[in-house]
């Protein structure tokens, strides 16, 4: 645990402030970006000439031409021209291709699928359903699950608690600097560097979400049943679901931040008492602060 945090302060220290962007970037788009039309359909402007338009259907892909700067325009001064082929290319102004154009680039298709709110609405139904139906079967057979009746591990629990700031990293973006996520959607990548600051933070708890997922996955095979085990993957799941969207609720009305600080304390608090274990027991293999008498099955360890 202590190596895991050493190594994601080390990455956060070497993480860059800044865009590799000039002062005069006027978009978040960049020329040759490849999109594709999500809404029913687009009508592009074939300026110079007025009036004449070219409409493109659901699904087509078109590639960033040309952007230009019409500062009498009082909607959006920022027009985009975008080529489906030679023959059909048209004008387009930045607020409404942001609202019709998804990138073609997997990281944003997954971005724009797990924003959509129907993604948002069926993962929180199977939170609270499989949450509930975990919970009951936990009071009837004694399952194990994170926090309550945990495995011999600090990393579900830590899993948890990545997952809870991550979100609210994530939603501080939303609300305090839009336009940095914005930049990032149509010009995703996977290294943290070269980032601002707090996007930075924000890839490098994404893998850290990732290492410590691998570390759960170990530990839980090695001391359950696979049968146990997807119960318990299954809890875990459902409550790492259930911290990211409290967290992205109550950050955007500013209050997780405090639920933040006292999640992270019961955790803190948690796995140091886990920690605590200095011993285990010869014949059951379960965990003892002190030489003596074993709890679990009664057996003297010396």
């Amino acid at each position: 645990m202590k190596n895991l945090l050493m190594f994601f302060l080390l990455l956060i220290g070497l993480s860059s402030c800044h865009y590799p962007r000039g002062a005069d970037e006027i978009s978040p788009l960049k020329k040759n970006t490849n999109l594709e039309v999500y809404s029913d359909s687009v009508k592009l402007e074939c300026l110079p000439i007025k009036n004449s338009y070219v409409i493109l259907p659901q699904g087509a892909s078109v590639v960033v031409a040309e952007l230009a700067i019409h500062p009498k325009d009082s909607i959006d001064s920022v027009w985009v021209k975008v080529a489906h082929s030679q023959e059909v290319q048209g004008w387009i102004r930045q607020k409404d291709l942001i609202n019709s154009f998804v990138p073609t680039d997997s990281i944003s298709q997954f971005i724009h699928l797990f924003s959509a709110t129907h993604a948002s609405y069926f993962l929180i139904v199977f939170t609270l359903f499989v949450g509930f139906w975990l919970f009951r079967a936990f009071r009837k057979r004694q399952l194990q699950l994170v926090y309550f009746n945990d495995i011999e591990s600090l990393y579900p629990l830590f899993l948890c608690l990545l997952m809870a700031f991550s979100a609210t990293i994530y939603e501080t973006m939303q609300v305090f600097v839009p336009e940095t996520w914005e930049y990032y959607y149509f010009n995703p990548t996977i290294s943290p560097f070269k980032t601002p600051f707090i996007l930075s933070v924000f890839l490098f708890s994404f893998w850290l979400f990732i290492i410590v997922t691998l570390a759960v996955l170990d530990d839980l095979f090695r001391q359950l049943t696979p049968g146990a085990a997807l119960f318990y993957l299954l809890g875990l799941t459902s409550c790492c679901i259930f911290c990211y969207f409290f967290f992205i609720l109550t950050t955007h009305f500013y209050i997780g931040y405090l639920f933040l600080l006292c999640f992270g304390w019961i955790c803190l608090k948690r796995m140091r008492h886990s920690m605590g274990f200095k011993y285990r027991c010869g014949q059951c293999g379960r965990k003892l602060k002190d030489k003596g008498t074993c709890p679990y099955c009664g057996a003297i360890n010396e």
